[in-house]
């Protein structure tokens, strides 16, 4: 990423607004702030954004919808906030697409460094998914390009992945049938520890299942190893 990542904050405090555009501004980010879903619906028709903050307790629409409905539109990261405690809001958050999530009250410099950490995913998944960088990947009735980031079924029907997604399925397809443990996927795809009872993994998991096995409820292509974690379950060759 070239130019200062363009920060959309959606929250309807405006003290947290405004203090969140001041500090990101102030450490080489450009920021714009909006008190609900309507205002950053209208900021993003005017504006190009690398990256949005949301809270999930919003009048009107709230985040888990507006997360849910910008995830549908795209890939654009997703970084929650949520209430302390409120561990309900952040599984619901990650299974409805967001990157990442921080309880409320937090440190801006635990923000702006969460910040930094998923833009850089993001930017290494637009480019390369890791050695697969511009293949081609067919596995069971799928293809995947690492390049645009889309998944092929046997009938042409293409399938959009979130940034987590793609990164979760790169990291499978470099290893098939190798067992990997829910900590070595956090850092594979997030490059931090796992915490305790973080069930960021597993929630990505169900999302990526439901996108392609044909019976998420049993799956079979990326297949749960009691005990001991995941594994990619498929043959994976390369297309030309």
């Amino acid at each position: 990423m070239t130019h200062p990542p363009h920060i959309l904050i959606v929250d309807d405090h405006r003290e947290i607004r405004d203090a969140l555009v001041k500090y990101l501004e102030k450490n080489g980010m450009r920021a714009t702030a909006a008190a609900d879903a309507v205002a950053m619906d209208a900021a993003m028709k005017v504006g190009q954004f690398d990256l949005v903050v949301l809270d999930v307790m919003m009048p009107g629409e709230d985040g888990l919808s507006v997360c849910r409905r910008l995830r549908a539109q795209g890939g654009i990261p997703i970084l929650m906030l949520t209430a302390l405690g409120d561990e309900t809001d952040r599984i619901v958050g990650l299974e409805v697409g967001a990157d990442d999530y921080l309880p409320k009250p937090f440190n801006p410099r635990e923000l702006l460094a969460r910040i930094k950490a998923i833009l850089r995913r993001s930017d290494r998944a637009e480019v390369a998914g890791g050695s697969l960088a511009g293949h081609r990947l067919a596995f069971d009735r799928w293809v995947l390009d690492t390049d645009r980031r889309t998944l092929t079924d046997s009938d042409g029907a293409e399938v959009t992945l979130t940034t987590a997604e793609f990164r979760l399925l790169t990291a499978f397809l470099e290893r098939p049938r190798f067992v990997l443990s829910r900590e070595q996927l956090l850092d594979l795809t997030s490059g931090r520890a796992a915490q305790v009872f973080d069930r960021t993994i597993d929630n990505q998991i169900s999302r990526l299942r439901r996108k392609i096995e044909a019976d998420p409820a049993k799956p079979v292509l990326i297949a749960t190893v009691w005990g001991g974690g995941y594994s990619f379950a498929a043959d994976v060759k390369e297309m030309p």
